[in-house]
């Protein structure tokens, strides 16, 4: 197995993936800012361009970051950062798509569009005049989330689970590109604390 790994926020969640469930897997960088991810080598196994993606020792190629984790937790079982019933799945599962679709991607949408357009206008359509919507939507979303977390250790209560990870990689990400998480988010700031604290954080 393979990770095609590089900067951003995406494959930092399947780093901090892999070092939670404590697996060792060989990585090779892809340069994303000199555009490697859009090279035909690459896109010859990952038609999407996107980074990361696995490569399995069969030689099939997996990418998008849920598909990743889902793969890695039913391969390597021992710390289910999933769940081990039906219903923990599916409370993690749930929250991981409320982060992506409410706070993930609009945020990330918002620095592609804006600070991060010179880097991104000629590899796919953006909207420049959609930035600022964008990043509204995703401090929204955290100041929803924020009232959710009082009394919580982690998003799903006392487990630290794959939705954890993604809304720890993408608000580090975006206090690193100008959307600092909103001071009235107490809740959130504490809880990004625990989860910075965390070794795997650095991955």
């Amino acid at each position: 197995m393979k990770l095609f790994d590089s900067v951003g926020p995406n494959p930092h969640v399947v780093r901090m993936f892999i070092a939670e469930k404590g697996i060792t897997i060989a990585t090779e960088t892809v340069d994303i800012m000199a555009g490697a991810n859009r090279k035909p080598d690459y896109l010859a196994k990952n038609p999407s361009g996107s980074s990361p993606c696995l490569e399995l020792d069969d030689g099939s190629i997996l990418a998008e970051i849920t598909a990743i984790c889902e793969y890695l937790e039913e391969r390597f079982p021992g710390i289910a950062l999933i769940g081990e019933t039906a219903e923990e799945r599916a409370e993690v599962r749930m929250w991981t798509r409320r982060i992506d679709l409410g706070i993930c991607e609009p945020l990330t949408n918002g620095f592609r569009f804006s600070e991060g357009l010179p880097m991104f206008e000629s590899r796919f359509r953006c909207l420049p005049e959609a930035a600022d919507g964008l990043k509204a939507i995703a401090k929204d979303k955290l100041i929803w989330l924020d009232g959710l977390m009082a009394g919580k250790t982690w998003v799903c209560g006392d487990r630290f689970t794959l939705a954890d990870i993604m809304l720890y990689c993408f608000l580090t990400f975006g206090a690193a590109v100008g959307q600092p998480l909103p001071e009235d988010c107490t809740h959130v700031a504490a809880w990004l604390e625990r989860a910075g604290a965390r070794p795997s954080a650095s991955a």
